[in-house]
């Protein structure tokens, strides 16, 4: 059985158990209007679905239900924030103003975040620049599930990247979030907990041996999309979302699933550009000859197209949730 819920809905629903677990009001606000983006594209891996997970995260205290973000500007294009080992929602939302003021300023500004946790779906905070007419460039990483090319222990996570592009009217033009691994590690859970096997050419095994087995591949490794490329695409992520940002690397950093271990300390780094500051109108122009390079051509569609396709489809209709995912996150509530 399920049930159909709007966005405003999920939303509710989400600050609500995160305020019984512990969290102050403003930081599960900032955390249930990424849960409802996430559901609002369809990305329900992200969604309605690791609200539990929050949860017991802050019950547990991977995350601290008392962290206040501290923001510092060491420099006028520089702005880093510690999250306190709180949610990473607030303290991008702590640094966000100061990040967009100094982009237009400078031409080029760029956020850091250490202390912090899962901020959710990485592509969401590049187009909230694209929407501030800024183009977003942003990286988080991960605790340790993708190895080198050649080894078997990981050294990276799946450390993804986004990029968005404004489209001069309040949006985004285009909308591009990709991890490192073949596929993101949340599939794999969702697939875990659903009792489904995964993909051929997803993960590995403990043994390094390729696996279908969802739960097997949780305790081996993920496998980087393109070989030892997406392996160096991860790498180059890590470098900026964690030793820039003087978070823990990703194999220091507690998982994001389970209780086990203290808080993950993680990082994310985003980069602000002002196209005007560069390019002036032609940009746009630009932009415009690229995007119909890839539109005219019969089947293409622009990176993002899903999630956009998704959006309007269940802005309409709603958001259908089983009871049993209810039932684990309302519990006494219900």
């Amino acid at each position: 059985m399920s049930k159909t819920l709007t966005l405003d809905d999920v939303e509710t629903l989400a600050h609500r158990r995160l305020v019984r677990a512990g969290a102050s009001s403003e930081a599960a606000s900032s955390v249930a209007r990424s849960t409802r983006r996430a559901e609002r594209d369809g990305l329900r891996s992200h969604g309605l679905l690791y609200v539990p997970i929050y949860a017991e995260h802050l019950e547990c205290g991977k995350v601290a239900t008392d962290a206040v973000p501290a923001v510092t500007t060491p420099r006028p294009a520089a702005i880093c924030v510690d999250a306190g080992n709180g949610f990473a929602h607030p303290a991008i939302d702590a640094g966000w103003a100061a990040l967009t003021d100094a982009s237009r300023t400078c031409g080029v500004a760029a956020l850091s975040i250490k202390n912090s946790y899962n901020c959710g779906i990485l592509g969401h905070h590049a187009e909230r620049l694209a929407e501030d007419g800024l183009i977003g460039l942003c990286f988080t990483h991960a605790p340790a599930s993708i190895a080198p090319t050649g080894g078997k222990r990981p050294v990276i996570g799946t450390n993804p990247l986004a990029l968005a592009v404004p489209d001069g009217e309040g949006g985004a033009r285009l909308v591009l979030d990709q991890s490192a691994s073949a596929i993101a590690k949340s599939e794999i859970l969702l697939r875990s907990r659903e009792g489904r096997s995964i993909e051929p050419g997803w993960a590995l095994d403990a043994d390094g041996k390729p696996t279908t087995d969802a739960d097997a591949a949780l305790e081996g490794s993920m496998v980087p999309a393109g070989g030892q490329k997406g392996f160096g695409v991860g790498l180059m992520v890590e470098i900026f979302a964690a030793a820039l940002t003087g978070a823990n690397l990703s194999t220091e950093a507690s998982p994001f699933s389970g209780p086990k271990g203290g808080p993950p300390g993680t990082g994310q780094f985003f980069l602000a550009v002002d196209p005007s500051a560069f390019a002036g109108d032609g940009f746009a122009a630009s932009m415009d000859r690229l995007i119909a390079s890839i539109e005219e051509q019969e089947g293409a569609r622009l990176p993002g197209q899903r999630r956009m396709d998704n959006r309007r489809r269940i802005e309409a209709a709603g958001v259908i949730v089983d009871d049993d995912l209810l039932a684990r996150i309302e519990g006494e509530d219900a």
